[in-house]
């Protein structure tokens, strides 16, 4: 299997004006797109691997011969990550259902989640991500570097957020907590309510 690049499901311009079209046009069909194929690249020789999505691969790195690790590690995680990134977001949905319950069980309240959750973004060093995670029973949010992706941790993601300064360069330049404000104008709280209904009901079925 060739790794392609996916659709957004909405087009560049949809998030405007939290996230320009511009940067949108770029990140999605010139860095995604750079990741995938370095990803088709390292996979090339090994016929073993093609079937599997990059999810697969990176959340069993230890399966991926060593000669090729680190290359799958950042592109299979770039690839990975960037299409999960443009799939929690849409512009003014309102927080509700289970997740809204858990992240204030969790945190104590949604402004002290959005607190936490902007500090991890805009203070991290250098490139990466920020993440709410599950582990089936918490959650948690976290930064990773790099490409790195959580689920090579036997973590779920169900938010992400780049911090990668071509993800917000164009608008924002430096100021990196303006584009991390901005982002939650846009996180589709009804796709991360159904990435956190199902991770639980996995955890369920797990358990018995």
């Amino acid at each position: 299997m060739s790794h392609k690049l996916p659709e957004l499901g909405y087009d560049y311009d949809a998030l405007e004006p939290h996230i320009d079209a511009r940067t949108m046009t770029i990140h999605h069909s010139k860095h995604h797109q750079a990741y995938i194929n370095k990803l088709n690249a390292a996979l090339e020789n090994n016929p073993e691997l093609h079937d599997k999505s990059a999810e697969e691969l990176i959340s069993d790195l230890s399966a991926i011969p060593e000669s090729i690790r680190g290359a799958v590690r950042n592109h299979g995680g770039g690839t990975a990550n960037h299409t999960f990134f443009w799939s929690i977001m849409k512009k003014d949905v309102k927080i509700s259902g289970s997740i809204e319950e858990a992240i204030n069980k969790s945190f104590g309240s949604f402004d002290a989640f959005k607190e936490k959750f902007s500090t991890t973004a805009g203070t991290f060093f250098g490139s990466g991500w920020a993440w709410l995670v599950t582990d089936g029973t918490k959650l948690e949010i976290i930064g990773t570097p790099n490409q790195d992706s959580p689920l090579s941790n036997g973590l779920t993601p169900l938010i992400a957020l780049d911090v990668w300064e071509h993800a917000y360069y164009l608008k924002y330049q430096n100021m990196r907590p303006d584009y991390v404000e901005a982002f939650f104008n846009v996180i589709n709280w009804d796709k991360v309510n159904e990435l956190f209904t199902a991770a639980n009901k996995q955890q369920a079925v797990s358990t018995k």
